[in-house]
């Protein structure tokens, strides 16, 4: 049934009268009484179908009329070129199947441009993923993921996957998720960090792209109770060989997905720039310095603020480093320098005023 089949994309790249076989679901309809336009949506993207008396027949296009949005379907016909469709081809239907129905809410239609309340869309996520603008931020969280992958493969890493469940914190209990397990507590993993350790220790180098527990209460857009954390360690190497690893993963990243989710870009208004390595590296008294010179007064020994951050974000046009910090603001496992005990072998990437 679905062995010949197509994707979208490829309509788009096919010859002149190509016969080709889609299936997908109904994004939006016009019909204009002799003739139904529909826009089918598969996982590649969109392309239009043509129903006309002509080609498809009146009983086919009476059956496109009575379709509704997001209804499943799979149909045949031939690819012609046209400037008046989306993306310079179309497909001119004489067949049609309807694999199932649907009834959707007309302010989930993924073709609506409405704002929905975020609770309302939770509700009914499924339909609420199926918007182009949604689909484009998956896609694109995809390939930079795969990039990090083959980034960190090609210098060497590993990837491995430690347990998610601790009995203990790494970086403080304050931030902990408690869960029950059987009699004991346990708690959601903040970081694989001594994980990592022991496995470098082994392996050398060892990365891992899993989820990561931060019970901190914030509701601001720079705190996520989980996210996808990308860690790495490595055995026999110091911070500007972790830094140079982590420079070289970034702009490979940025230039993968610029190549390869160039129309998710587009969709979403962003456009990213390449950037180039080494990335500039600045000390952490050098950026309380310039931050004087702006006016703000940050005491040697505390932490930036957001305000500190913002400010020194737009100083540089890429992504810049922050290194020496002192070591009584890092975790315990960051190593102080053996000439200034004071300041830490430590570094935080900061791109714009986001660490």
């Amino acid at each position: 049934m679905w062995k010949d089949r197509v994707l979208s994309s490829e309509v788009l790249r096919s010859e002149e009268g190509r016969r080709v076989k889609l299936a997908g679901w109904v994004h939006s309809i016009r019909d204009l009484g002799k003739v139904v336009f529909i826009i089918l949506r598969d996982r590649d993207g969109m392309v239009q179908l043509v129903f006309s008396l002509n080609t498809s027949g009146r009983e086919l296009v009476e059956q496109a009329k009575r379709l509704g949005k997001e209804y499943v379907v799979m149909v045949e016909g031939f690819v012609k070129h046209t400037e008046k469709a989306p993306g310079g081809a179309e497909v001119h239907v004489d067949r049609l199947q309807v694999v199932n129905e649907a009834e959707v809410p007309p302010h989930l239609e993924p073709d609506q441009r409405a704002k929905v309340d975020l609770d309302v869309r939770l509700d009914d996520r499924m339909l609420d993923l199926r918007r182009p603008e949604n689909y484009a931020i998956f896609r694109i969280n995809h390939v930079v993921l795969s990039a990090a992958r083959r980034y960190l493969e090609s210098e060497g890493f590993m990837e491995v996957h430690t347990p998610k469940l601790i009995a203990t914190a790494t970086e403080g209990g304050a931030a902990l998720f408690p869960v029950a397990y059987f009699d004991k507590e346990a708690f959601l993993a903040q970081s694989p960090q001594l994980y990592k350790e022991q496995l470098s220790a082994v392996f050398e180098r060892v990365y891992e792209i899993g989820p990561l527990f931060r019970a901190e209460e914030s509701h601001t857009n720079r705190h996520l109770s989980e996210y996808v954390g990308i860690d790495v360690e490595a055995a026999f190497a110091d911070e500007e060989d972790v830094m140079r690893v982590l420079e070289g993963m970034v702009a490979f990243v940025i230039r993968e997905v610029t190549e390869r989710c160039r129309k998710e870009l587009e969709l979403l208004r962003r456009e990213l720039k390449p950037l180039s390595t080494p990335f500039v590296r600045l000390t952490y008294d050098e950026a309380i310095e310039r931050l004087r010179e702006v006016g703000i007064m940050i005491e040697w020994g505390h932490d930036l603020t957001t305000e500190a951050e913002r400010a020194l974000g737009r100083m540089f046009d890429g992504p810049f480093f922050i290194v020496d910090w002192p070591t009584h603001l890092k975790p315990f496992y960051i190593m102080p320098r053996e000439d200034d005990p004071s300041r830490s072998y430590s570094f935080d990437l900061m791109y714009g005023w986001l660490e």
